[in-house]
C-alpha cells in the first residue's frame, strides 16, 4: 500500500522533471542546442536569479553529501545514479526520486524480520 510519502515524493519528482525541462527544452530550442556555459551564465544574470540560483547550489551540496551517506547507511546501490540525475536531469527530479527510493527501502527494512 502506498503511504502518503510514497505519493508526495513520487508526485513531486514527476513535478520537478515537468516543471524544470519545459523551460529546458525551451532553452534548448533557443540555442538550438545545450551551450552549458551561456545556461550557467544567465544563471546568474540579474540579483533575483541569483539569489535563486546559489540557494539551489546550496540546497544540492548538502543533498549530495547527505543521500550519500544515507544511502551507505541503508544499503541503497548506485547513489551516483541520483547525483547524475541532479546535473543532467534536475535536482527538483531527483531529490524526490532519491526520497521515494529510499521511503522504499526503509519500508522494505522495517518489514524484513
Amino acid at each position: 500500500m502506498l503511504n502518503l510519502r510514497r505519493i508526495i515524493y513520487a508526485s513531486g519528482a514527476v513535478i520537478g522533471l515537468c516543471a524544470t525541462w519545459f523551460f529546458n527544452i525551451r532553452f534548448i530550442q533557443e540555442h538550438a542546442g545545450f551551450p552549458l556555459g551561456i545556461f550557467l551564465s544567465d544563471m546568474y544574470i540579474n540579483s533575483a536569479s541569483s539569489s535563486i540560483s546559489n540557494d539551489l547550489w546550496v540546497i544540492l551540496c548538502v543533498f549530495l553529501f547527505w543521500s550519500f551517506h544515507e544511502a551507505r547507511r541503508l544499503g541503497m546501490r548506485q547513489w551516483w545514479v541520483y547525483a547524475l540525475l541532479c546535473f543532467g536531469v534536475s535536482a527538483a527530479f531527483a531529490i524526490p526520486l532519491f526520497l521515494l527510493m529510499r521511503e522504499s527501502k526503509l519500508s522494505e527494512k522495517s518489514e524484513s524480520p
